[in-house]
């Protein structure tokens, strides 16, 4: 299977057959639009990915696109803007007109990073940026090339440390696959070699085509390579197994560090966003998470839905960027 045919499966194989559009026409109010949620919202909404197609956040903006379409009554379209760590898809929201009109859907992580990764940000995360609402947390999983020598964790322990640089795919240098990947390999003396690509996509392709040898990334995009026996599953982070993958053990039952780490996906907007439209967009996701077909995607990929809100996720981006930025520190990791 060359690329091409990769990129394509990890589309196919991760879309709703029902949400599959990226959009869906609205005139209007469309049918089905909960009363009252369309007031302020004029015409096509963007939803901007700091990353390349076929990443966990791409992913997570086709699934909820058709959705957001019918809640808020106007087309809701994605752009993928790629480059420099997020920072490219974020600044043009950061700059964008605040009228709630263009959003950000990344993993957030990234924006708790990147203040200590980059000497000068184009943008300040706190004052340019408003959260809206955290959309899902998704453990990450480790897995390797099925061409690796191991075939559980114990093996791929022993295998590291008797062979250490083993070639580790991240999602891009200083990114929380980055930087989790980073402490697990001194924790079990391998010191992996890191390979950072342009998001998680590509990097799920080079493992699956032995062009590295493992992987640390979102469970939502990894776990369909891993169930296609093109990928090997490892270990998983966060507080429980995977439903989907029962005998894949946790960071925590190995004793393993960056046992809380993965994607957590969120939703900002322009800084200075009216606090009503922000509340509008807040709804309309605790909407869309709750469309049954798209809970029942979201289990199936690992993935809890988290909408708490605006405050919830600010005081989450308060408390985790001092945390990573310890991180990017001890392990001395510089933007290219």
């Amino acid at each position: 299977m060359n690329r091409r045919d990769l990129m394509r499966a990890v589309l196919a194989g991760t879309a709703l057959p029902a949400l599959a559009s990226p959009a869906v026409r609205a005139q209007g109010t469309a049918p089905g639009t909960a009363p009252g949620t369309t007031a302020g919202f004029e015409r096509t909404i963007r939803i901007i990915v700091p990353n390349a197609p076929g990443g966990t956040s791409d992913i997570l903006a086709r699934l909820i696109a058709p959705e957001m379409t019918r809640i808020l009554g106007q087309t809701v379209v994605i752009e993928n803007r790629a480059g420099a760590a997020g920072n490219i898809g974020a600044d043009a929201v950061a700059k964008s007109a605040p009228d709630g009109h263009t959003l950000l859907l990344m993993d957030v992580s990234t924006l708790a990073i990147n203040p200590s990764l980059f000497p000068r940000m184009p943008f300040d995360v706190q004052k340019d940026l408003a959260p809206v609402s955290m959309l899902i947390y998704a453990p990450y999983l480790l897995a390797t090339k099925t061409a690796l020598p191991v075939r559980d964790a114990a093996t791929f322990a022993a295998y590291a440390k008797a062979n250490p640089g083993l070639n580790v795919a991240n999602a891009g240098v200083g990114s929380l696959t980055h930087l989790t990947s980073a402490e697990l390999g001194t924790f079990l003396g391998g010191n992996f070699t890191q390979v950072p690509y342009r998001g998680g996509a590509p990097a799920l392709l080079a493992v699956t085509t032995g062009e590295a040898d493992l992987i640390v990334n979102g469970a939502t995009a990894t776990i369909p390579f891993v169930k296609n026996n093109q990928m090997r599953g490892i270990a998983v982070s966060g507080e429980h197994r995977l439903e989907g993958l029962p005998d894949v053990p946790t960071f925590k039952e190995l004793g393993w560090p960056m046992q809380d780490s993965g994607t957590w996906q969120g939703i900002m907007v322009q800084g200075n966003t009216p606090r009503p439209l922000v509340e509008k967009l807040h709804a309309a996701l605790r909407q869309v998470v709750a469309v049954p077909a798209i809970a029942t995607r979201f289990k199936e990929l690992g993935a809890e839905a988290r909408t708490d809100g605006p405050e919830a996720f600010r005081e989450w981006l308060t408390r985790s960027t001092p945390a990573f930025g310890r991180i990017v520190q001890a392990n001395n990791i510089r933007a290219e």
